[in-house]
């Protein structure tokens, strides 16, 4: 029988996991205490970073339905566990980890699907949410512009046909 610690250790890391739209796996030995702080910092409001042990997070993730990690748990490991824009999350890590070389990225999972440490670099690289959707919308607006230019366009376009014609009709009219 499990200890009732342990027990709610994993209930709580399986609830972390479900809850999270994201979950990145770091490697931090050679960090500072100091240095995890800041860490913490850098991750963003809706991220939380909790240094964690192994055997109790691979059962968590497993009973969350996440077992694309299990390799990823060796050595000293600790999760971010990310409710808002991953993306900021995972620039945030990867700032650090520039500025820190203890810091690995070992990987993790966005939305059940498994990240290497080099898909999470390339997450990284994307805009934020709120950029991505503000170029979407300019776009969309870009489009609706063009749409009502050629809507306009061809009523105009039928008018000077029509006066076109009718000039042509007239000077023929005219000669003879």
């Amino acid at each position: 029988m499990a200890r009732p610690d342990k027990a709610a250790a994993v209930a709580e890391l399986t609830e972390q996991f479900r809850n999270s739209n994201a979950a990145v796996l770091t490697e931090y030995r050679g960090l500072t205490v100091a240095q995890l702080k800041t860490l913490r910092r850098s991750l963003g409001e809706n991220a939380q970073y909790a240094v964690v042990k192994n055997t109790l997070t691979k059962i968590a993730a497993n009973e969350a339905g996440i077992s694309t990690l299990d390799d990823l748990f060796n050595g000293p490991t600790a999760v971010a566990f990310v409710t808002g824009d991953p993306v900021e999350s995972a620039k945030g890590l990867r700032d650090f980890a520039k500025d820190n070389p203890n810091l690995v990225i070992k990987g993790g999972v966005l939305e059940g699907k498994a990240l290497s440490a080099d898909e999470i670099k390339k997450l990284a690289d994307l805009e934020s949410r709120e950029v991505l959707l503000s170029k979407l919308a300019g776009a969309f607006k870009a489009k609706q512009s063009q749409a009502a230019s050629v809507f306009q366009a061809l009523p105009s376009k039928l008018v000077r046909t029509v006066d076109a014609l009718r000039a042509k009709q007239d000077e023929q009219g005219g000669a003879e």
